[in-house]
């Protein structure tokens, strides 16, 4: 039998005939891994993108640590239940890291960008938080070796000139205090993603749980401090009744199992930079629903930002197969 007939096809030739096979097959998973989380990208970004017009309208009924308080214990519940209900196990994950992440993600950010839209704009506060991928880029080439491919350098540069725009810092009419305290989510929210992504890689875990007892131990803290900080009394309303479901349930809950989901079948620098759909979203929201209308640096900062996302997420072109051994 010849070396060249399709029955000896990964039996007998040369290494090409054994690696290409393989190839192929781990070409496919990795696109379709891409496509899912691209897909739950965008189902997170209408959730998240909605949502910090509503964490904004809930602080004149709620104080903002009550009101992170009582959205993470409800999102935590949602999740260990969801977790029951599709059979997965209950074990916690490392407790050290999980236990950092859940600081970051769930302590830090929340904390942070709550205050920071007391006195700051919901669109311009989330804009701020997420400068998070660009705080990602650095952490996860120091800590992952995630270096950005040459053509995203560009686009990182792009994304950076559109956000720009977008904040106009020539004359913003957020206040020092507020930027900084959404500046600094952002941080924790990229310390917290690069973390994700090693345990990842350190391990197969379920983002479901992983993002379960991250939040358990995060909500933990976020408890203590509303206990301790004693809010105005809670104005209880359909408003706020409404916004703790849809935040218990999607954007404390679904919404950080999604992100974990991306952050596992993306690298750290991708998934931070496409993070960025959702202030873009939100400001989107602003427009239609509270008739805030981007100004022309805004909208020609929007579009820039689009476009830098389309470049960052564009499929790269097709590997070359490994050649045949000589």
């Amino acid at each position: 039998m010849s070396a060249s007939s399709p029955l000896s096809v990964g039996f007998e030739g040369s290494s090409a005939y054994h690696t290409q096979p393989f190839f192929a097959v781990d070409c496919m998973k990795s696109l379709t891994a891409q496509r899912g989380a691209l897909g739950a990208l965008a189902i997170l970004s209408l959730i998240w993108g909605f949502n910090w017009i509503v964490m904004k309208a809930v602080l004149a009924f709620v104080g903002p640590m009550t009101f992170s308080a009582m959205r993470y214990v409800f999102g935590t519940a949602v999740l260990f239940l969801v977790l029951i209900l599709r059979g997965e196990t209950l074990a916690p994950t490392p407790w050290r890291e999980t236990l950092l992440i859940g600081l970051a993600q769930t302590t830090g950010f929340q904390v942070l960008v709550q205050f920071a839209l007391i006195s700051g704009g919901a669109g311009k506060t989330a804009l701020l938080a997420y400068t998070m991928p660009f705080w990602v880029i650095p952490l996860a080439w120091a800590l992952l070796g995630d270096r950005p491919a040459p053509r995203q350098w560009l686009w990182i540069v792009l994304a950076a000139g559109g956000l720009v725009l977008v904040l106009e810092p020539w004359h913003t009419q957020v206040g020092v205090t507020s930027a900084l305290l959404a500046l600094g989510g952002g941080v924790c929210w990229a310390i917290a993603t690069v973390l994700s992504k090693r345990l990842f890689q350190r391990m197969s875990l379920s983002p479901l749980r992983l993002t379960a007892w991250q939040m358990l131990y995060g909500t933990a803290f976020i408890v203590v401090l509303a206990l301790c900080l004693h809010e105005r009394a809670t104005q209880w309303s359909p408003q706020l009744i409404g916004a703790l479901i849809y935040n218990g349930v999607l954007s404390s809950g679904v919404a950080w199992a999604l992100w974990l989901f991306i952050v596992q079948r993306l690298p750290a620098n991708v998934a931070g930079l496409a993070s960025l759909i959702t202030p873009l979203v939100g400001v989107l929201c602003a427009w239609v629903i509270l008739h805030e209308q981007p100004d022309l640096a805004e909208s020609v900062g929007i579009a820039v930002i689009g476009i830098a996302l389309f470049g960052v997420l564009r499929p790269a072109r097709a590997l070359k197969e490994p050649a045949a051994a000589a």
